[in-house]
């Protein structure tokens, strides 16, 4: 029992640190994309709610990667540790979708950004493409010098190009791009937080059979996090295994996927069970695995 408390407090500890942390991530990063926008008209922020909504997913999952690498060093049961980490994940995130989907009218929880003023002689660059304005940067549609790389200098004294097609200005660059790895581990989460908004707001029975389904694949990885001695191997490869799950959830959920399973299967069953029925026959085939070699390794102990 004292195992299983500590568990509890720690799983509750760790959503609710990785969840508030995504969100304020979430805001600065918003504040980044606004910064670097021009033209510089002020835009209205992300309100708090969007953000929090997009916490959930990281939080989900972090937390339960650190709960079950925890109760794997600890040497907990696994049936206790499985079933409490089900509840609890089950509990929490259930919870704050609940609360989240409660408090949509939540006025947005920062200001609009400032525009951004800049006096003429503004040079903008991205992709080997240069504009410089030749008025300040709030002058949308001011006259500009256009530098497209194997084209003469192109001076635009109206801001229209070529079919009456008005030039956009790129982004303002603050360093290096980010990292494509770093973009598709955002866009995953973003997608399964959407796919876990939506299902909450059309039919609540296909929220739980997904949140349900979802958290018992995971919480069934606890397997890999058993397979040396060394913890911090097992957590990097819980990390990793875990990264792959985030891409099987958004591969089964896109559109054509859903479509080409469900009509392989002859409308048999709703297009909505599809992806927690995969997740749920996964999870169980690995906790059969898990259960399995475990009977194994005791009767060789018996043997022996």
């Amino acid at each position: 029992m004292k195992n299983l408390a500590r568990l509890i407090l720690f799983f509750t500890a760790s959503f609710a640190a990785f969840f508030f942390g995504a969100v304020l991530l979430e805001f600065i990063l918003t504040w980044v994309d606004s910064a670097r926008i021009i033209p510089t008209e002020a835009s209205p922020g992300q309100d708090a709610v969007a953000a929090a909504w997009k916490a959930i997913t990281p939080a989900l999952y972090l937390s339960i990667l650190f709960a079950i690498s925890y109760s794997s060093r600890r040497k907990m049961a696994a049936p206790a540790a499985l079933i409490g980490t089900i509840v609890l994940a089950c509990a929490l995130t259930g919870g704050v979708s609940f609360g989240l989907n409660r408090a949509s009218n939540l006025r947005p929880a920062f200001r609009p950004v400032s525009p951004i003023q800049a006096p003429p002689g503004l040079i903008l660059s991205r992709s080997q493409n240069v504009i410089v304005l030749l008025r300040e940067s709030s002058y949308i549609r001011g006259p500009r010098v256009v530098s497209i790389p194997g084209q003469p200098l192109i001076y635009q004294e109206v801001p229209f190009g070529p079919y009456n097609t008005i030039i956009q200005l790129p982004a303002l660059s603050f360093g290096h791009e980010t990292p494509w790895f770093i973009q598709s581990i955002r866009i995953d989460l973003s997608l399964s937080a959407t796919e876990i908004r939506s299902r909450l707001e059309n039919n609540l029975v296909y929220f739980a059979a997904y949140i349900f389904s979802l958290i018992l694949l995971l919480v069934s990885l606890r397997l890999f996090l058993e397979l040396s001695h060394w913890p911090l191997a097992n957590l990097f490869l819980g990390l990793l295994v875990f990264r792959l799950i985030l891409s099987l959830e958004s591969f089964l959920n896109a559109r054509e996927i859903n479509t080409m399973i469900y009509t392989f299967l002859n409308g048999r069953l709703p297009s909505a069970f599809i992806s927690p029925l995969t997740f749920s026959a996964i999870g169980t085939l690995i906790i059969l695995c898990a259960l399995l070699s475990k009977a194994a390794r005791l009767g060789r102990r018996e043997d022996d």
